[in-house]
């Protein structure tokens, strides 16, 4: 059972959370699929929920931040110096949407843009220090990027985060990103008919039992569950649209 209860790494994909058209709708989505709880909703915090799994912080969910946005995972990467990343950020051209943010004793929030577009945020720790449990049902194993220029992601977030790559033979231009031994996530082209930008991958015992499950409650299948890259992980839209593997 892997947790975790100090802060991740700089570089880590730390953190994952959804912003929703319909909350509840959302909540009851995962909380019947993963068997997540959910606690907070305060309004100090925008209505943010924190998402628990046997008491552990798995992710979190909330109202969508302008009137505009699509519902949507966002990726977190952990920082130490969340005002030295966003400087690296701007340097690597790239975009800051929400200016390092004091969450109160919890941390500190960025939110930016790659070059292509494609957002993703910082985290850095405070009293919460990210996910608690992951690589098991439940919750997140993977996270993974589809990008239009694969060779100026990996130029740019090399920069701000100073990730090694190693391709995936037979699969170029897929590659995962590290910064030391281990695979943090993955990178690759877009491919037609499949999500872009940053998406989450959560592991889980079947794919098959939780795909019938999605299909009974989601609007659509994306794909249906394929290896290697996404091993066993197929995209669902919600019926409240979100978008997950």
């Amino acid at each position: 059972m892997p947790t975790r209860d100090t802060p991740w790494p700089a570089g880590t994909p730390c953190w994952i959370d959804y912003g929703a058209a319909d909350v509840q709708a959302a909540t009851a989505f995962y909380g019947e699929l993963f068997g997540w709880s959910c606690t907070g909703g305060d309004e100090e915090f925008g209505g943010y929920l924190n998402a628990t799994r046997d008491g552990a912080q798995v992710a979190g969910l909330g109202p969508l931040m302008g009137e505009d946005d699509a519902p949507s995972w966002t990726t977190y990467f952990a920082t130490d110096d969340a005002a030295a990343t966003v400087a690296r950020i701007r340097e690597a051209g790239g975009t800051v949407v929400v200016e390092p943010m004091e969450i109160g004793p919890l941390g500190t929030m960025v939110v930016a843009q790659d070059p292509q577009g494609f957002p993703f945020g910082l985290w850095q720790s405070g009293e919460h220090t990210g996910v608690q449990r992951f690589n098991e049902p439940g919750s997140l194993v993977w996270n993974e990027a589809a990008v239009t220029d694969p060779d100026a992601a990996r130029e740019f977030y090399t920069a701000v985060f100073g990730f090694a790559w190693d391709p995936m033979e037979g699969m170029e231009p897929y590659a995962t990103f590290r910064t030391d031994d281990r695979p943090l996530g993955g990178l690759s082209r877009i491919e037609p008919g499949l999500p872009t930008g940053w998406t989450v991958c959560f592991a889980v015992a079947s794919t098959d039992e939780v795909v019938a499950r999605v299909g009974r409650r989601a609007e659509r299948r994306c794909t249906p569950p394929r290896t290697p890259s996404s091993a066993g992980s197929p995209c669902s839209r919600t019926p409240g649209g979100l978008r997950s593997r």
